[in-house]
């Protein structure tokens, strides 16, 4: 069986940081744990760095070094062929860059009025909604 493929969105990620319980935690999790793969860009994780480390969120620097070394681990990291310009926001372009290349089935963001409904093979979606899609009888 195929593994799920997916992409998150730094708004995801910053979610499962600041709550312990939630959708987006869940798949968060899921990510790290590898039940599911998450794909990711050297800009992506770039922007996952420089956004957690910001000093509102108040993140524990120890924690933010695990989350880190847990993304790297877990993650396919892909390097985008092309540069795409779909999303409302073009900060946001790298996370429909990075779907494209990995063949994610699933961009997971808290923001889905700034993409598409769907980028060539890929669902945009946003953390409930895929929860629900990976286990339904939730």
């Amino acid at each position: 069986m195929q593994v799920t493929r997916l992409v998150l969105d730094t708004n995801v990620v910053v979610s499962a940081h600041l709550k312990s319980t939630g959708f987006e935690r869940f798949i968060f999790e899921l990510a790290l744990d590898s039940k599911v793969r998450l794909c990711i860009s050297r800009e992506i994780m770039g922007e996952y760095e420089e956004v957690l480390m910001r000093p509102k969120f108040g993140l524990p620097p120890k924690l933010l070094h695990e989350t880190f070394r847990r993304i790297k681990e877990a993650a396919i990291w892909v390097v985008p062929s092309e540069i795409i310009n779909a999303a409302f926001d073009p900060d946001d372009n790298i996370f429909l860059e990075c779907a494209e290349v990995a063949r994610a089935h699933y961009l997971v963001t808290g923001n889905g009025r700034h993409f598409p409904g769907r980028w060539k093979s890929t669902k945009i979606v946003n953390a409930r909604e895929l929860t629900m899609i990976l286990v339904p009888e939730l």
